[in-house]
């Protein structure tokens, strides 16, 4: 993990269950999570604000939409009980959401932590930008559509289905505001009760401004306010996305693209006002990753270009599907170049010799080690001084980060011209290397002895594809012994007076280790440039000419209307532009 990440891991413990977040000082159980929290002043200009700017829009938007609904119903002459019940109901419902989520959250094991954490933050970031993009063309409209629905609502079913209108309102924005603090309260890695209590204040805030405004001391231009603070949100949800894909790694999802493309801390420590604010309320990293940057890029200019672009500029839906699919088509040929002109890197071929040397021997004397031919079940070695190995296909595994085949096999070989065939017990030791063979002694099993002698070699190799990592080769001597005191036959070693074998020295099946594991991280990223952002660009080519085609089908539909009801497509998108900013006061109502 990194350095500057929440989490650590317990040593020789799976990864599953054992990575814990600790407090800095604490007693903790493998399995169980806790969270580290680290609070000073300067949180307050951060983690504070963010989620009091938060909870100050969603709060104001609920609030809003209750004072429209209860002014309504006041001016109608019905009680507001019901409403007051579907009201509170709702807030208790979005409460419990948010227990839920945190409850769920804090006791699933430290992946599926991770896991989760990266689904609350991508939910939370769809459902800000809907409400954002969406309050940024409805805000001076909002009262009159909601007047609009209460008449409705209060001719079908009465002062109960206003107070159902309520309920269902406030619901959705209480389920928005308590994902999306959620998700804040995960990024910010700081103190759950500041952010809470942020949250509660800009709440609070709220429901005094829309007070003042249901009871007519407070003039405010809805949409000169949704507007400015809809700006710090795209940058907040902005952050969210950069956080959703920094738990998609931690939880093992996404892999690539984590090489660190600088370091903040220098210019924005954590303990500052500017690091505080940076990284708690907009959810700036010290140390962000290259996936992470392209993904807040990705989403935050579009989503900018979009909350700015003038009404006045807005394209008329019959030439909506050339423009999307001129974009498409922009995005398929960057996808194309990409693919084409980023350059792979292969990990299976980074080398097929290794040198090989005797133990005892001078560095300079090697033995060249070559892997000439790999199959499926079988690899071929070249070794100096000797014919061809063939060595068979053992085990599979993963060994320094690497993906690894196990190769091995034994061939007879002559054995020495001068042994004996009846050897004593000391003709053996001597054989040995001044060892008695197991199972030998000089009282009970003097010798001399029938013996029949054989040798054997044994190669074994280690390969990554086409990569040879490692290989070594060891000689065996054993002799079948009868007579001389032994019962029957006995089989045992006497290999501890030939010369060792070869092997390839650890600190170059090191190298050879560290090479191919730069090569597969490289593989990696460069994956991500000519596979992923490729893959990326041609899923939006295919939204948009989606989108286009669903834009077309609408403006043939709008024609035919239009036709019908005598109304010029020109002047009739003319008419849709002209919005004045409505007041929301005691003169609006």
């Amino acid at each position: 993990m990194r350095e500057t990440d929440k989490k650590v891991r317990l040593p020789g413990a799976r990864n599953s269950d054992s990575r814990i977040v600790i407090n800095p000082v604490c007693t903790v159980t493998p399995g169980a999570s806790v969270r580290r929290v680290h609070t000073s002043s300067d949180d307050w200009n951060g983690v504070f604000l963010g989620t009091f700017l938060i909870g100050l829009r969603e709060g104001l938007e609920a609030t809003l939409i209750v004072g429209i609904i209860a002014a309504f119903l006041r001016k109608n002459g019905k009680p507001l009980r019901p409403l007051i019940v579907g009201v509170t109901a709702a807030v208790l419902l979005s409460i419990a959401v948010g227990v839920l989520l945190q409850t769920l959250s804090m006791n699933l094991p430290q992946a599926q932590q991770e896991a989760l954490e990266t689904v609350i933050g991508a939910i939370a970031v769809v459902f800000v930008t809907t409400m954002i993009l969406w309050m940024n063309h409805h805000a001076k409209s909002m009262k009159r559509d909601l007047e609009h629905d209460a008449s409705s609502a209060l001719n079908a079913g009465g002062a109960y289905a206003l107070a159902g209108m309520a309920f269902l309102a406030v619901v959705k924005e209480g389920f928005e505001t308590a994902v999306f603090l959620l998700a804040a309260i995960q990024a910010s890695q700081s103190s759950e009760a500041l952010a809470l209590i942020g949250a509660a204040a800009g709440i609070l805030v709220a429901v005094a401004i829309g007070f003042a405004i249901y009871v007519g001391g407070l003039r405010l231009n809805l949409r000169k306010f949704f507007r400015i603070t809809g700006i710090f949100l795209v940058f907040i949800a902005a952050g969210l996305v950069l956080n959703v894909f920094r738990t998609a790694h931690e939880a093992g999802w996404i892999v690539i693209g984590q090489q660190q493309i600088g370091d903040f801390s220098a210019w924005m420590p954590k303990t500052s006002v500017l690091g505080a604010v940076i990284t708690g309320m907009f959810g700036i990293p010290t140390d962000p990753r290259l996936i992470e940057v392209l993904a807040w890029l990705a989403y935050l200019l579009p989503v900018l270009v979009i909350y700015f672009w003038p009404d006045s500029h807005t394209v008329p839906l019959h030439r909506r599907l050339r423009l999307k699919m001129w974009l498409a088509g922009g995005a398929v040929v960057l996808a194309a170049a990409l693919f084409a002109l980023v350059p792979r890197v292969h990990t299976d071929a980074m080398g097929d010799t290794l040198q090989a040397q005797r133990p005892g021997t001078a560095p300079g004397a090697t033995i060249s080690v070559r892997l000439t031919e790999v199959s499926a079940d079988q690899i071929t070695l070249a070794v100096d001084g000797q014919d061809d190995v063939t060595l068979h296909h053992v085990s599979d595994g993963v060994v320094g980060g690497v993906e690894q085949s196990q190769w091995e096999t034994t061939v007879s070989s002559p054995t020495p011209s001068d042994l004996p065939t009846n050897p004593t017990v000391a003709d053996l030791q001597r054989r040995n290397g001044g060892r008695l063979p197991s199972g030998l002694n000089f009282e009970r099993t003097p010798g001399p002895f029938e013996a029949q002698w054989s040798q054997r070699q044994t190669y074994s190799a280690r390969t990554s594809g086409s990569t040879l990592i490692n290989a070594a080769q060891s000689t065996t001597l054993n002799a079948v012994l009868a007579g001389g005191g032994i019962s029957g036959t006995k089989t045992v070693s006497v290999s501890g007076g030939l010369g060792a074998g070869w092997v390839v020295p650890d600190d170059e099946v090191a190298a050879v280790t560290d090479r191919l594991v730069d090569a597969q991280q490289q593989a990696a990223e460069r994956a991500l440039w000519w596979g992923w952002l490729p893959g990326v660009l041609l899923s939006v080519a295919a939204g948009l000419l989606l989108s286009g085609a669903l834009d077309h089908r609408r403006a043939k539909d709008q024609i035919a209307e239009d036709a019908e009801a005598g109304v010029h497509p020109a002047r009739q998108a003319g008419a849709e532009g002209d919005h004045a900013p409505v007041e929301t006061g005691a003169a609006a109502k």
